[in-house]
């Protein structure tokens, strides 16, 4: 199924509460806490579509399988629905270069030298931080962030030497794991869900930053291409109006 159709409003509250064997009421209790976000017809009745779908069974699978509470559902949702909104976004941006291809090929333009660049590397990625600095940093004991890196909550570099090495990001995820378990009171699986998420998000965004530059740069060697193929011959022309 397309993006498009996966976002088209179709379902009435009741049969979309079927489709999840959930009580309309509960659909309207998410829609009040931000989880879901239907959308609406013109006479004001709420619509949902197969992504509200989707976001309502992973809901169930968090409460009623891994025990997660609200808190951490809310956080789970929130980064999912800024993954969709990444790629609206992305195929928005997507149209736009294409449009603009059309746009260069008709008017015969070049794109501007800065349109190609890439985007240099973020410095909070760089792994600086040995893990002793790094726990005290963040007020856990090593073996915690031992322990978040076997369940995959964190992704500390590795020296040559193969000493862990954590970056300014990963000290924000542990800052961010301490908040969900001692201050929302997130069980363990809710947190490896959201830092799940979290990794996808941030992987989403970098991989389509770079699809984008990769297509700016395309058009730039294509356009230079197009205007440095020599021109036709004055003969050749003359001969192609006789």
């Amino acid at each position: 199924m397309s993006t498009d159709a996966k976002q088209r409003p179709v379902y009435v509250i009741s049969v979309a509460a079927e489709l999840v064997d959930m009580h309309p009421q509960t659909l309207r209790l998410y829609e009040r806490k931000g989880l879901i976000r239907p959308g609406r017809s013109s006479g004001k009745t709420r619509l949902y579509s197969e992504r509200d779908i989707d976001h309502l069974r992973e809901i169930r699978r968090l409460t009623q399988e891994l025990g997660v509470n609200l808190a951490g559902v809310e956080e789970v949702m929130r980064l999912q629905h800024e993954l969709d909104d990444i790629q609206d976004d992305f195929e928005a941006e997507i149209e736009r270069l294409e449009d603009e291809i059309r746009a260069r090929v008709q008017n015969q333009a070049l794109p501007s030298s800065g349109e190609a660049s890439g985007a240099a590397p973020d410095p909070k990625d760089r792994p600086v931080y040995v893990i002793s600095i790094a726990a005290e940093l963040v007020d856990m004991h090593p073996q915690t962030l031992r322990l978040y890196e076997r369940k995959n909550l964190i992704r500390p570099g590795r020296s040559s030497g193969k000493t862990r090495l954590y970056s300014e990001r990963d000290i924000e995820h542990l800052r961010e794991i301490r908040r969900f378990t001692q201050e929302l009171g997130v069980n363990l699986a809710g947190v490896e869900e959201i830092m799940r998420l979290r990794f996808e998000l941030e992987g989403t965004r970098s991989k389509l930053e770079g699809r984008i530059s990769s297509i700016q740069q395309d058009i730039q060697s294509r356009m230079t291409a197009w205007r440095e193929l020599p021109a036709p011959a004055a003969s050749e022309a003359e001969s192609g109006e006789e």
